[in-house]
């Protein structure tokens, strides 16, 4: 279960405090996949962020008693003069210990997920923006979680790789949950089961994902 209590989060912006959302408290239980949505800037990425561990929030908890990923995809967390492999193998050791070949086995995982070829051992910074998805992806999908945390991926990188990135996300669909971010919205009714909405900074809860997804139509004004 992941369940947040009273969660607030804020930046200053040409030196005046702007609320990103104010005492959010929900709770999500193991078993189910969750469709997070709302409209551009209403905070669905820094709250995947939050509940990843990779941002702070002013005040209020997130507790899990299960493994969550950090968003998957995620690229700010690779160091750009380093090659592919560098910034995997760096990872991979932090999540796999001492155990060499566990963390040498996912670094293969990852080159063989991304299909770059020689650009895996060259500087992050000279990848193009599908490059970085492959990798980033692979990455994420290398390790295994309770709780996945997704911020668009499904639509990153070319026909052929969307297709890999379904494959795979429906054999860890099979032991793990979803917290899903996707403006394909036929898309997240293969994979989630209920919907959370984030509008003018509240959160809004529907056990049917459909009735979710006809509300924010709604506040999107899509017919």
């Amino acid at each position: 279960m992941i369940e947040v209590k009273n969660l607030t989060k804020s930046y200053i912006f040409k030196g005046k405090r702007s609320y990103v959302f104010k005492d959010l408290s929900f709770k999500i239980e193991r078993g189910q996949s969750v469709a997070l949505l709302g409209k551009n800037g209403a905070g669905k990425s820094t709250l995947l962020r939050l509940i990843g561990g990779i941002d702070q929030p002013d005040r209020g908890s997130i507790v899990a008693d299960c493994s969550v990923s950090w968003p998957v995809g995620l690229v700010g967390g690779f160091q750009g003069s380093l090659s592919a492999r560098e910034n995997v193998t760096f990872v991979s050791k932090i999540y796999s210990g001492t155990d060499t070949d566990k963390f040498e086995e996912k670094v293969e995982m990852v080159a063989e997920f991304a299909e770059i070829g020689t650009y895996f051992d060259k500087p992050f910074k000279t990848y193009s923006s599908g490059m970085a998805a492959r990798v980033t992806f692979g990455l994420s999908m290398a390790f295994d979680f309770d709780v996945y945390l997704l911020d668009e991926v499904t639509g990153a990188g070319d026909a052929k790789f969307r297709q890999k990135t379904k494959k795979i996300l429906k054999e860890k669909q099979e032991k793990s949950d979803f917290i899903m971010v996707n403006h394909t919205l036929w898309g997240l009714k293969f994979n989630c089961d209920r919907a959370l909405i984030l509008h003018d900074g509240k959160m809004m809860e529907f056990d049917n994902l459909n009735d979710g997804i006809k509300e924010h139509k709604r506040l999107m004004g899509i017919a």
